[in-house]
C-alpha cells in the first residue's frame, strides 16, 4: 500500500474516532468539526493530493454536514480583503518577471557588488530584501534571482552541489525576509494579521515585523556561510555576467511602464495607514489599471493564467479552519484541553511556551498556513484573558511556523525550491543541516520580538 493511501485511510479514521468520542465541554457541531479538521491536517500532512484539492473537500463537508452555513465559511476569507490582496500581487508579481524588470535589477546589483561566494550569498539576502517589496509573493521572486544565480554559477563553472548550496540559499532566505512587509508573502503575513482580528497597516506590520525578521535574516545567513561552503574557490567571471546583462537590451517601455506603477503601489501601500485603505483594495486596484490602455498596457488577459486557483482555495480552508473553530468552539476548547492552565505572565516565558507549542505541532502538521490557522486561535484563546495584544500573539506564531523547518514539507517555499524542476537543485539531507540548527533560532527570535516590542511600546 503505498504512503498516499495509508494517509487517506489514517484521515478518514482519525475522522471516525473522533467524531465516536464525547469530549467533554466539547459540542456536538464542535465535535464535528474537530473530526473534519484533524482529517484534513492528516490528508495534508502526508501529502494524499494536492493541498487545495484537501483542502476544497474539508470546506464542501462544513457546508454538507452543516458544520456551518456558506456564509461563515467563505465570508471571512472573500468578504475581506486577503484573497484579493493575493490576487493582485500574483499579477504584479507577474508583470514584473515578464517584463523584465526584476531580471535587470537583479543583475545590475549582481554584476557590482559580487566577486565572492560570501559576496553570492549576502547578494541573495540583499535581493530578496529588495525584491519583497517589489514582487509580493515568494515564489516568484525566489524563482527570478534563481535564473541569475544560475547564470553566476555558470560563469564560475562551480559544481552542482555548491549551485544546489546556493539554491537553498535562495529559498531560505524568502522564509525571514518574506515577513518584513505585509505585502512580503501575500499569503502568509495578512492572514497572520486577519487572524488577530486587529486592523494593520503597511507601515504599522513594518514597524513590528522589520527588525526581528532581518535579524532572523542574518543569523539565517550567517549559519549558511558557516555551514555551507563550496568545495572549490570562486572566481567570478563578471564580464560573462555584464555580457548576460548587456543582453537585455534598453529599458523597454514595458518596464517603464511596470516600474511606474511599482512606484505608485509603494507609495500607496506607505500612505495606507494615511489613508485608511486597506492595502487588499490597493493592491488589486493597482494590479487592474496596469491592464488599461494608456496608462497601462502592462497586463493581458493571459495574466490571469499566473493566478494560481489551488492558492486561493487553500488559503480558503486555511482561514476558514479558525473562523469556523471560532463559531464551533473547537478554538477555546482546544485552548483549554492542550495548552496549560495557568500561562506565566511574563512575555519572555510565554513566547518561549508558544514558540515551543507552535514548533512541535508543526513538525506533525505541516503546513505552515494549517498550523496558523489551528494554533493562532488557540493561543488567542487561551491568552485573552492576560490583556495581551492579539496582533502580538498572532505576529509570534506566524514568525515561529514560517521560520521553523526541519524537511522541505515544513515549508512551502523550501518545498517547492526542491523540486528540481524549479531549479533549486538541493536535497533533503540539505535542508536538515540548516533547519536543524534554526530550530535553536526561533527561540532567539521569539525573544527578539518580545525586547523589540516592548522597547516600541507594543506589548
Amino acid at each position: 500500500m503505498t504512503k498516499k493511501k495509508i494517509g487517506f485511510l489514517s484521515g478518514v479514521v482519525v475522522f471516525v474516532i473522533i467524531d465516536l468520542i464525547p469530549f467533554s465541554g466539547l459540542s456536538t457541531t464542535g465535535r464535528l468539526d474537530l473530526a473534519l479538521t484533524l482529517m484534513t491536517v492528516v490528508w495534508w500532512a502526508t501529502q494524499i493530493a494536492q493541498p487545495a484539492f484537501v483542502g476544497g473537500i474539508y470546506l464542501m463537508l462544513l457546508i454538507i454536514f452543516q458544520v456551518a452555513t456558506p456564509a461563515q465559511v467563505f465570508s471571512d476569507a472573500w468578504t475581506g480583503s486577503i484573497m484579493w490582496l493575493v490576487i493582485g500581487a500574483y499579477l504584479i508579481a507577474g508583470a514584473v518577471k515578464d517584463s523584465g524588470l526584476g531580471e535587470r535589477i537583479a543583475y545590475a546589483f549582481i554584476v557590482r557588488f559580487v566577486r565572492s561566494w560570501n559576496g553570492i550569498i549576502i547578494s541573495i539576502f540583499v535581493l530578496t530584501f529588495i525584491l519583497s517589496l517589489l514582487i509580493p509573493h515568494p515564489w516568484p521572486r525566489a524563482f527570478l534571482i534563481m535564473s541569475v544565480i544560475d547564470v553566476v554559477a555558470s560563469s564560475a563553472h562551480m559544481a552542482k552541489e555548491d549551485r544546489a548550496k546556493l539554491g537553498l540559499t535562495v529559498f531560505a532566505a524568502s522564509c525571514p525576509l518574506s515577513g518584513v512587509f505585509l505585502t512580503g508573502d501575500t499569503s502568509l503575513n495578512p492572514l497572520a494579521v486577519a487572524d488577530s482580528g486587529v486592523k494593520v497597516s503597511f507601515m504599522s506590520y513594518f514597524y513590528y515585523m522589520s527588525v526581528p525578521m532581518i535579524i532572523a535574516a542574518i543569523i539565517t545567513m550567517l549559519l549558511i556561510m558557516v555551514l555551507f561552503r563550496p568545495t572549490k574557490e570562486v572566481s567570478i567571471d563578471v564580464d560573462a555576467l555584464r555580457l548576460k546583462q548587456k543582453g537585455l537590451g534598453a529599458f523597454s517601455e514595458k518596464e517603464t511602464r511596470t516600474l511606474i506603477w511599482l512606484v505608485i503601489a509603494i507609495a500607496l501601500w506607505l500612505t495606507s495607514g494615511i489613508t485608511g485603505i486597506d492595502v487588499g483594495w490597493l493592491t488589486l486596484v493597482v494590479a487592474l489599471l496596469m491592464s488599461l490602455p494608456l496608462i497601462g498596457e502592462v497586463l493581458t488577459a493571459k495574466s490571469w493564467s499566473g493566478v494560481p486557483v489551488n492558492v486561493l482555495i487553500f488559503l480558503t480552508s486555511a482561514i476558514t479552519i479558525g473562523v469556523v473553530g471560532k463559531v464551533t468552539g473547537m478554538n477555546s476548547w482546544i485552548a483549554k484541553t492542550i495548552l496549560p492552565s495557568s500561562l506565566p505572565q511574563n512575555l519572555y516565558l510565554l513566547a518561549i511556551i508558544i514558540t515551543i507549542g507552535a514548533m512541535v505541532i508543526h513538525m506533525f502538521m505541516g503546513s505552515v498556513i494549517a498550523v496558523m490557522g489551528v494554533t493562532i486561535p488557540a493561543f488567542l484563546a487561551a491568552t485573552t484573558h492576560m490583556g495581551v495584544s492579539p496582533l502580538a500573539i498572532s505576529l509570534l506564531v506566524f514568525s515561529v511556523v514560517n521560520l521553523h523547518y526541519i524537511l522541505p514539507f515544513h515549508n512551502m517555499a523550501i518545498l517547492v525550491g526542491s523540486d528540481p524542476d524549479t531549479g533549486g537543485g538541493y536535497n533533503q539531507k540539505q535542508v536538515m543541516r540548516l533547519g536543524i540548527p534554526l530550530t535553536i533560532v526561533m527561540f532567539i527570535v521569539a525573544v527578539v520580538e518580545i525586547f523589540w516590542w516592548k522597547l516600541i511600546g507594543f506589548v
